[in-house]
C-alpha cells in the first residue's frame, strides 16, 4: 500500500495573460520543488484551477508535469469531476500518461447523499486507473459534501482494489486520527491544512498536501523536522509564522492571493481565470506591505540555510 511521508506541494495553474494554458512554466516550477525537497506533486486540483479547465487541457497539464518530473518525484493527479464519465476519462489517462497516483474530490453540482453513495462514485473512478493508488479527496467546505471518512474507508476497502487512503483537507483532527488508525494504519492519510500541520504531526501526521508547500516547503520541512527531533518549541514558533503568513489569504481570494505571494517571490504563474479574479495592484501591495511586516521572505530564508534531509 502507498505510503508518502514528506511534503507534496499542490501547484497552482499556469496561464498566458490572455488566460490560455501556459505549459512552458512547468518544468521551472517542478525543478525549483525538487530543489526545495517536496516528495511530490499534486497537480490539476483546487488550487490547479482544475475545475476551471477543459479535460483536453488537464491532460495536457498532466503530460507536462509527468515529463518534467521525470520520475524525480511523485505527480498525483486530481481527476475529480461533476460527471463521472469524465473523471473516468481523466484517470485513464493519468495512468497512461506516467502519473504515480490519482485522486478524486466528489462530484459537486449532483452531490453523493451518503458515504455507500460514494464509494459507488469512487469505485468507478478508481476503476479506469486500476494500475495507480487512488486517494479519496475529503474536502466538504468547498464540495459541500460531508460524508463521514471513516464510514468511507470501512465501505471502500473491499470495494476499491487500488485505494491508497485519503487526502483529507478538513479541520477535524479527531476524525482525521480515526481514519488514520483504521485497519491498524492501513490507509494513507493525507493532511490538507497547512495551517494544522503540527498539531496534525501531533495525532499522527506523515504526509501532507498543500498550497503554500509550492512557495513556502523550506519552512514546513524544518517543522517537520523539528517535530522528528523532538523540538516542539522550535516548531511551534515556525508554525505560527507559516500561520501568520496564511492570515493574509483570506483577506481576497486564497488562490489568487497565493499567485500574488509566488509572483512578489519572483515565479508569476499568470492570472487565474474566471470566476477567479487576479489580484490588482493595490490589492498585491497591500500583501506585499503585509509580509515585509512579517519578515516573511527573512523566516523563508533562514529555514532555507539548514539543510533539511526528510
Amino acid at each position: 500500500m502507498m505510503k508518502i511521508q514528506g511534503l507534496i506541494a499542490a501547484t497552482f495553474s499556469t496561464f498566458n495573460e490572455d488566460g490560455s494554458l501556459n505549459l512552458s512554466l512547468v518544468p521551472s516550477l517542478v525543478d525549483n520543488l525538487v530543489q526545495q525537497g517536496v516528495k511530490g506533486v499534486f497537480i490539476c486540483g483546487t488550487n490547479g484551477e482544475g475545475p476551471n479547465l477543459t479535460a483536453e487541457e488537464r491532460m495536457a497539464t498532466v503530460e507536462a508535469f509527468v515529463q518534467a518530473a521525470n520520475k524525480r518525484c511523485l505527480v498525483l493527479v486530481h481527476v475529480g469531476h461533476s460527471s463521472i464519465a469524465e473523471a473516468r476519462r481523466l484517470a485513464a489517462h493519468a495512468q497512461k500518461a506516467g502519473a504515480d497516483a490519482i485522486s478524486a474530490v466528489s462530484a459537486f453540482y449532483f452531490k453523493p447523499a451518503s458515504a455507500r453513495n460514494m464509494v459507488d462514485c469512487m469505485a468507478q473512478i478508481a476503476a479506469a486507473a486500476p494500475a495507480l493508488p487512488f486517494y479519496y479527496y475529503h474536502i466538504p467546505a468547498i464540495t459541500g459534501v460531508a460524508v463521514n471518512p471513516l464510514e468511507f474507508l470501512e465501505l471502500a476497502e473491499n470495494r476499491i482494489p487500488n485505494l491508497a487512503g485519503i487526502k483529507y483537507t478538513a479541520a477535524t483532527l479527531h476524525e482525521y486520527q480515526a481514519c488514520l488508525n483504521y485497519g491498524n494504519g492501513k490507509y494513507d492519510i493525507l493532511f490538507g491544512y497547512d495551517e494544522l500541520l503540527l498539531p496534525a504531526l501531533s495525532v499522527g501526521a506523515k504526509g501532507a498536501i498543500g498550497s503554500t508547500y509550492t512557495f513556502a516547503a523550506p519552512l514546513y520541512l524544518r517543522i517537520l523536522e523539528l517535530f522528528e527531533q523532538g523540538d516542539l518549541t522550535g516548531a511551534r514558533a515556525l508554525q505560527y509564522e507559516a500561520v501568520k503568513m496564511i492570515q493574509c489569504l483570506g483577506w481576497y481570494s486564497p488562490i489568487p492571493a497565493q499567485k500574488a505571494i509566488m509572483k512578489l517571490l519572483g515565479t508569476d504563474l499568470g492570472p487565474c481565470r474566471l470566476p477567479l479574479t487576479t489580484l490588482d495592484a493595490s490589492q498585491q501591495e497591500k500583501i506585499a506591505q503585509y509580509l515585509q511586516e512579517i519578515r516573511f521572505a527573512e523566516v523563508l530564508q533562514s529555514v532555507s540555510a539548514a539543510k533539511v534531509t526528510l
